[in-house]
């Protein structure tokens, strides 16, 4: 009984021992098998079992998939980083082109309110450089103030007063007036207008910017207050003859 316990014993060792040769065996080939057809002899004979084991267990796939997961994380990241600045660069190109468009606009806005300010001006300039022109009736009424207004601006002194009271002596407010008995008349040079002028007198003491006509009353007027002026120092210092 005890023999045939030990018997059992040894078998079973022997079976094990003859597992691991068959074990050792099969590893062996899974190693012939995994060398590719190609590869020489020698390198079959490669003590390679331990890297073949390796390969077996997956692990040198699993770095070369590592390898590759941070190569295409190392590509992404490059590529959400170009992304990013092609976009900050679209932003900022877009914002100078916003910040020149506005600038463009103001700089019109202003240059076309100058534009107005200057047109402004020029219309406010020429206003004020053609007034209105006055206008007077063609009455004594009128005709002495015109008078006046020439007077004012020549230089020559006199009033409506001294005006209107030798015009009324003289030939009662008739522009046509003409006196063919005095001296003067006699000498073939009657007395005329308003305030009765001769020729060679009226030629003296012409203005300019009247009529050259004895007759007409503006001019009339005009030319006898600036004789008056030389001769007595204005037409209001005339009572009488003159």
């Amino acid at each position: 009984m005890f023999a045939s316990s030990i018997r059992s014993t040894r078998m079973t060792k022997a079976h094990k021992v003859s597992i691991a040769g068959i074990a050792a065996a099969g590893a062996a080939a899974v190693s012939l098998s995994l060398v590719p057809q190609s590869a020489t002899a020698e390198t079959k004979a490669a003590p390679a079992a331990p890297v073949v084991f390796e390969a077996a267990a997956g692990k040198p796939t699993t770095l070369q998939l590592d390898s590759q997961k941070t190569a295409i994380e190392t590509q992404v990241q490059e590529a959400v980083k170009a992304d990013a600045k092609v976009k900050s660069e679209a932003e900022s190109k877009a914002k100078l082109d916003a910040a020149a468009k506005k600038a463009a606009a103001e700089t019109a806005v202003k240059e076309r309110a100058a534009e107005q300010t200057t047109a402004s001006r020029t219309v406010a300039a020429r206003t004020v450089a053609a007034p209105t022109a006055v206008t007077y009736p063609n009455n004594l009424d009128g005709w002495i103030r015109e008078a006046l207004a020439i007077m004012k601006k020549e230089g020559i002194p006199g009033t409506y007063e001294g005006l209107h009271r030798n015009i009324m002596r003289e030939s009662s407010g008739n522009p046509r007036a003409i006196n063919n008995w005095d001296i003067n008349a006699q000498n073939g040079v009657p007395s005329k207008g308003l305030l009765q002028v001769i020729q060679p007198t009226f030629n003296a003491y012409h203005v300019d910017g009247t009529p050259f006509d004895l007759y007409h009353p503006v001019a009339n007027i005009v030319a006898a207050a600036n004789y008056a002026a030389d001769r007595y120092g204005s037409i209001d210092n005339v009572f009488g003859a003159y």
